[in-house]
């Protein structure tokens, strides 16, 4: 990818689908388009955090330019090339908002994709669903991106944060009925909505389980003294409901204090690139998480034809890239998401259509999603990813329990 700080114009399309998963008749029958669409380009708009407390996570958007880039040496999707405008905004809500304004006033895009971050996305989801621009397949998992009846222009990807938490808490009851819970959470929309989906969980349980939970803000420099406080609280399982900077320096500092608490941790920091090779692998054993994707250490997936193909797209597209950091594969299956959309798009690429294709994926099957993952979507049904298996990091690999 170009430098995140200027202008990035990247290329997208795709290997054939089967002529089965396509629109037939009306989308085809005439050419309709939105601002940034023509014959032969559809203009999208992006923003990430190349910079900043969450910057790990820009590779995301170095993954996607590389996939991109690969399709649009096949032709377009349609006829039509992908031209991804993405920005930096630091993991900054008023740094976003100044871009996507950009983005949409001046470059004319015609959508936002995959944008990261629930403070991130609720800071323009107001101006997007405002001026009717679909605002799809964001990088946060926040509940109220799987709202169409208020903010039908905006929709999620990943599994919803307060089901993620929910699922640990329901684990936690049937693994560890009497434990004693402490909780890192990151102090906004997106630390606070996990830690309601703990409690609500946990149910009655909640206010005798849940011993302590610590805040910080993502600027912090370091989340040492919440952990102190909450092994002195007596907590002897740990949910980390942070990003991937604060989950790595909270692994360390567990190792640190001699604390050996059963910990739960964000699938969104459950990279062994990002988080776990920099926290030490050795001590990042046990550690459990909500698995939804593949996993391209993992012996199981050795001869899967996904993982292969993909890891010799690796080679020749990302040779630099940690094939450990799980974002590189995240990023692709984001934009095979899009791609699937733009594709039963057909010709009738206006922004109404678009967000009702993201709002029709019916059997969409992604192989970079476990086995037994399909995605359907409708109108009344933004949640894009649903099923999720408990796994455990063994010091190698994540395995299922």
């Amino acid at each position: 990818m170009t430098s995140p700080t200027r202008r990035s114009t990247l290329l997208m399309p795709l290997a054939a689908l089967a002529a089965s998963s396509l629109p037939t008749g009306a989308a085809f029958a005439q050419k309709k388009y939105a601002p940034g669409v023509t014959d032969t380009e559809i203009k999208i708009g992006q923003t990430l955090p190349y910079s900043g407390p969450a910057s790990a996570y820009g590779q995301i958007g170095r993954a996607q330019a590389a996939y991109f880039k690969f399709l649009n040496e096949r032709g377009g999707i349609n006829g039509r090339k992908i031209n991804l405008i993405s920005l930096d905004d630091g993991f900054s809500p008023p740094k976003a908002v100044e871009q996507v304004r950009r983005l949409v006033e001046q470059e004319e895009v015609a959508f936002m994709f995959n944008v990261l971050g629930t403070p991130i996305n609720l800071a323009v989801r107001g101006y997007l669903n405002q001026r009717k621009i679909p605002h799809i397949f964001n990088a946060a998992g926040s509940v109220r991106f799987a709202d169409p009846a208020g903010f039908p222009w905006s929709m999620g990807w990943q599994p919803t944060l307060y089901t993620e938490a929910g699922f640990y808490a329901k684990h936690l009851m049937t693994a560890h009925p009497n434990a004693k819970v402490g909780v890192l959470y990151q102090d906004d929309d997106f630390g606070k909505e996990m830690l309601t989906g703990l409690k609500d969980a946990l149910g009655a349980k909640a206010s005798t389980m849940v011993v302590g939970a610590e805040s910080f803000q993502a600027t912090d420099p370091t989340v040492d003294s919440q952990l102190v406080k909450l092994k002195g609280q007596g907590a002897d399982a740990l949910m980390l409901f942070t990003y991937s900077k604060q989950a790595a320096q909270a692994i360390r500092k567990i190792s640190d204090i001699g604390w050996k608490p059963d910990t739960y941790l964000h699938l969104g920091s459950a990279s062994i690139g990002a988080t776990l090779t920099p926290a030490g692998l050795d001590r990042s054993v046990g550690i459990k998480t909500a698995g939804f994707m593949k996993d391209a250490t993992d012996p199981q997936w050795a001869n899967d034809p996904f993982m292969r193909n993909w890891l010799e797209w690796m080679k020749k597209y990302m040779p630099e890239a940690n094939i450990a950091d799980s974002l590189n594969l995240a990023g692709y299956a984001y934009a095979q998401t899009l791609e699937q959309v733009l594709r039963q798009c057909g010709d009738d690429l206006t922004r109404e259509n678009i967000m009702r294709q993201a709002a029709n994926l019916k059997d969409y099957r992604n192989e970079a999603l476990l086995p037994g993952s399909l995605i359907n979507t409708s109108p009344t049904d933004y949640r894009v990813i649903e099923y999720m298996k408990m796994q455990r990091f063994n010091g190698k690999v994540w395995e299922f329990i």
